[in-house]
């Protein structure tokens, strides 16, 4: 049975969508202003330059600190990355940071696994959780005043852009050179946090649903490989491979040659590789994963058909009637049989997860999961018995 992510519609401040979708209908004033080749041209660069800012600005410099730039740097492109109006740098990072410290988890706010894809493509935005996001974890950000002005003004940067283009070439600029390519960033980012984690490949155990898509990477100018990146947060180059186009770091890499940006971070060659362990959080949330991909109930009823002939299920009653507190505790310490051995869970990692040097403490943390999981049903079908 498919799970169920009504609860995470009905958390949508409806009124607060309204200027979205007036931008959105908008681009249909291009039917009486008409389109011409200057506005689409803008419109292309537009997007062009503005999606750098999104990919190169709010997410590896404000996010991730991938770069260093000078205090004045950092203003004109945070300006930049609002002009987007994909709301402020500091608001942005929060949201952002906030989504790696719980990837695909129930606490992600936008995670196609667990709120289903359209929230997590554009819903979430508009959720009251997401308007005041832990601003306590983007401290290196607050505490610039030119970056906390700015973003208390979040909308600015974009007005004064499509004023100047209404000002340059009137209606069709405005609505063709500004609105359209506003609207095609929009989804293009948005697909990072949707298909992103949906359709492509793993390359590496993250413990999450990243996923590195090609042409994903070539509308967002690099973000596709998502599953890099969140293999390797905090480096500059999300392709880790010379086949995986990157146009974000190819750019930040000449800027690098002027001087105006340096400390370019990149992984190491041992973490492209994937011979990293993972880290205890990661091990501990895929163990539980694989142990949940055996049923249960079935190694639960196994356990009690084996244990029929002997007191071993009358014994765990009596024992329930005693001290029920201790039940569970108990029945761990039994040698549970039938539940499937460590090759046969391995086999079953090797099919669902990427290679990784941590298999081995993950696929022992899920028999161990897996045995407490099955004595937990046997406890309650004992304590129903009692």
């Amino acid at each position: 049975m498919g799970v169920s992510h009504t609860h995470d519609h009905e958390d949508i401040v409806y009124p607060a969508t309204i200027p979205f979708v007036l931008v959105h209908l908008t681009g249909l004033a291009a039917i009486w202003t008409g389109v011409t080749a200057q506005a689409l041209l803008v419109a292309f660069a537009l997007y062009v330059i503005r999606m750098f800012a999104v990919t190169g600005g709010y997410h590896r410099y404000f996010s991730h600190r991938s770069y260093k730039t000078s205090r004045f740097g950092q203003f004109v492109l945070a300006f930049l990355c609002q002009s987007s109006a994909q709301r402020g740098v500091v608001w942005w990072a929060a949201i952002h940071r906030h989504h790696h410290l719980h990837s695909d988890t129930e606490h992600d706010v936008h995670s196609p696994r667990h709120h289903g894809f359209l929230y997590s493509h554009v819903g979430w935005i508009f959720a009251p959780s997401s308007a005041k996001p832990d601003y306590g974890t983007v401290r290196d950000l607050t505490k610039n005043p030119e970056i906390a002005f700015l973003d208390r003004f979040t909308y600015t940067p974009a007005f004064l852009l499509a004023f100047g283009l209404w000002l340059w070439g009137g209606w069709p600029m405005l609505v063709v050179g500004f609105f359209w390519s506003t609207i095609a960033l929009y989804h293009g980012t948005f697909f990072i946090n949707s298909l992103a984690h949906v359709v492509g490949s793993q390359r590496y155990l993250t413990g999450d649903d990243s996923r590195n898509n090609f042409w994903l990477a070539l509308i967002t100018m690099g973000e596709g490989w998502h599953n890099n990146h969140h293999h390797y947060q905090s480096s500059a180059r999300q392709g880790f491979k010379w086949w995986e186009i990157d146009m974000t770091y190819y750019i930040l890499k000449a800027l690098s040659w002027t001087g105006l940006i340096w400390d370019l971070r990149a992984p190491p060659e041992a973490i492209m590789r994937g011979e990293r362990p993972v880290g205890r959080k990661v091990v501990e949330k895929v163990a539980g994963e694989l142990a949940a991909a055996f049923t249960v109930d079935s190694y639960a009823d196994r356990v009690r058909e084996a244990w029929a002939e002997s007191h071993k299920v009358e014994d765990l009653t009596e024992f329930a009637r005693k001290a029920r507190g201790q039940l569970e505790e108990r029945l761990a310490e039994m040698s549970l049989p039938h539940l499937p051995t460590i090759p046969e869970i391995r086999e079953k990692a090797e099919e669902m997860f990427s290679e990784t040097p941590s298999l081995d403490a993950i696929v022992y943390r899920a028999h161990e999961l897996l045995a407490l999981a099955v004595a937990a049903h046997v406890c309650d079908q004992a304590l129903a018995a009692a």
